[in-house]
């Protein structure tokens, strides 16, 4: 049970699971600094970018099968201004912070950022991942930073995309239950 927030115990140890998530959530030179100690390791360390926006089983899926080809899965999330600037003035639903948090919950995530580039190419330079990948809406030859990761060594994939869910279908279905039209798709 949670209290309402007297101070009793069952709120400060609600606050403190909370607050343990954050340890995952790196500026990006805090993360390269862990970069390089999983590189000592010789761990594989897999890379992955986007919005995720609200978290859906395409996401899940996905981050699953991402955290499956290494041993650190590190996570990129857009900014709030460059989803504004992706997605429109209407986006992102959940802050970058909020992302942040919901994205640490995830046992399959080790580490997540925020960048606000138009694309994760700088992330993608300082970190050089063993593996890159994203969902299969991008054919590898269009996969931002496959050049240096290759170069590297490294692998990059184009996981299979799961269909009928995305974002924009969540936004949708709850808009057309709340009986509002859905918008117009370009």
């Amino acid at each position: 049970m949670v209290s309402d927030g007297d101070g009793g115990q069952p709120f400060r140890c609600l606050t403190a699971a909370v607050n343990s998530l954050h340890h995952k959530c790196y500026e990006l030179s805090d993360l390269v600094a862990r970069r390089v100690e999983w590189r000592r390791r010789g761990q594989r360390v897999v890379f992955t970018n986007g919005c995720f926006d609200l978290l859906h089983p395409g996401h899940v899926t996905y981050l699953h099968q991402a955290r499956a080809l290494g041993d650190i899965l590190i996570v990129a999330l857009n900014s709030d201004r460059s989803i504004r600037e992706l997605k429109g003035p209407a986006r992102p639903i959940l802050t970058a912070a909020e992302r942040c948090q919901v994205m640490a919950a995830l046992a399959a995530v080790d580490a997540v950022t925020v960048f606000d580039a138009p694309t994760p190419l700088p992330v993608i330079e300082q970190l050089v991942p063993d593996v890159l990948v994203k969902g299969g809406d991008w054919p590898i030859e269009q996969i931002v930073g496959r050049e240096i990761v290759e170069a590297h060594g490294g692998a990059v994939y184009s996981l299979p995309f799961v269909p009928g869910v995305s974002t924009t279908d969540l936004i949708d279905r709850i808009l057309s239950r709340q009986g509002v039209l859905a918008r117009p798709r370009p």
